[in-house]
């Protein structure tokens, strides 16, 4: 029987997913209430709900990563660099498990766009 070389770790992107996306119900419902008449607590919502944005905002900027390591799981490319080809450490794929580049390249890049 062959078992999944990354099961672990796309089990934990699924999970991840599954999180986000309710969330975002959560944020959507919650923002789509409405706001009270009284304007002291209107002006509270006004604010919980600009917090609340952000982390929605942060979930939809998570999610199409989670499903690019997904597609990269079912292409068997999970876990290549897609810089340098090179093999991404088990490490930075459990710390950061949509990662695309390995942490060499990772750097690289970062330090490219922080001088440009």
């Amino acid at each position: 029987m062959s078992v999944e070389p990354h099961a672990e770790l796309r089990a934990a992107l699924e999970s991840k997913k599954r999180e986000l996306e309710a969330r975002l119900e959560r944020i959507t419902a919650n923002l789509r209430r409405g706001y009270e008449a009284d304007s002291k607590e209107r002006a509270k919502q006004m604010e919980d709900n600009e917090v609340v944005d952000a982390l929605g905002n942060e979930a939809r900027d998570e999610l199409p990563k989670i499903n690019a390591a997904l597609r990269r799981i079912d292409a068997g490319d999970y876990g290549v660099c897609s810089e340098c080809g090179l093999e991404i450490d088990k490490g930075r794929l459990e710390a950061h498990p949509y990662a695309q580049e390995c942490i060499d390249c990772a750097r690289f890049d970062e330090h490219r766009r922080a001088h440009e």
